[in-house]
């Protein structure tokens, strides 16, 4: 890390340790509140300020959970990608309730996130996948998302072959890959204090409108 790196780091990591969060209103929006924090983690050097930990679950209420990367934010939601024959997938079109957080180690912060999901347009998930990287493009088509692998040498096969496929031209959509967003029904927004003091602030989805709370942390 380079010592103007490590300086902005250590500006950074005081902002939220020595003010705290703000007092709940009914008046903030948490999805603003949320970008504001955002834009802050992406200039703090955090690796991936977009990793996100998504839990879903069966009918059944067996739960699971990975990282995705958050691609958008904005007042109808956050979204994220995948192959649409995932475990993911196939666990969200089956139950759509879901829980996400995002932590910030540096900033000692993070955002919990509970809401339901629904699949975007298919233009919004073409659009992302034109500003993938082409070999991104070429993993989206070769992997089998999520179903047993025998050999890693599979999978460098079919790598191959879809490189292959669509040599010389542009690499579309596949039909089975596409985007999702959470419609939040409740954010908390959690700050790191002195003495494990934490300060916790929740917004829970009334109508059109928030309903704002401080909780003991």
């Amino acid at each position: 890390m380079s010592l103007r790196i490590f300086i902005k780091t250590l500006r950074t990591l005081g902002r939220g340790l020595v003010s705290g969060l703000p007092e709940p209103s009914d008046d903030r929006d948490p999805i603003e509140l949320f970008q504001e924090w955002f834009a802050v983690a992406r200039e703090s050097n955090t690796v991936l300020p977009n990793a996100m930990a998504l839990a879903t679950s069966t009918p059944g209420g067996k739960p699971s959970t990975r990282m995705v990367l958050l691609k958008g934010v904005d007042e109808s939601g956050f979204t994220f990608y995948t192959n649409y024959e995932s475990r993911k997938a196939s666990e969200l079109e089956t139950n759509p309730f879901v829980a996400a957080v995002i932590h910030w180690e540096v900033l000692q912060r993070q955002v919990r996130i509970e809401g339901t999901v629904t699949r975007i347009t298919q233009d919004e998930s073409d659009a992302y996948f034109k500003s993938r990287p082409r070999g991104s493009q070429i993993g989206a088509w070769a992997s089998k998302q999520s179903r047993p692998l025998t050999e890693r040498s599979d999978l460098e096969r079919s790598v191959e072959r879809t490189k292959a496929e669509f040599d010389g031209s542009d690499v579309p959509l596949p039909p089975f890959w596409g985007g999702y967003r959470i419609a939040p029904t409740e954010i908390e927004f959690w700050q790191g204090r002195a003495n494990r003091l934490h300060d916790r602030v929740r917004f829970t989805r009334d109508g059109d409108r928030w309903r704002t709370e401080r909780l003991y942390p």
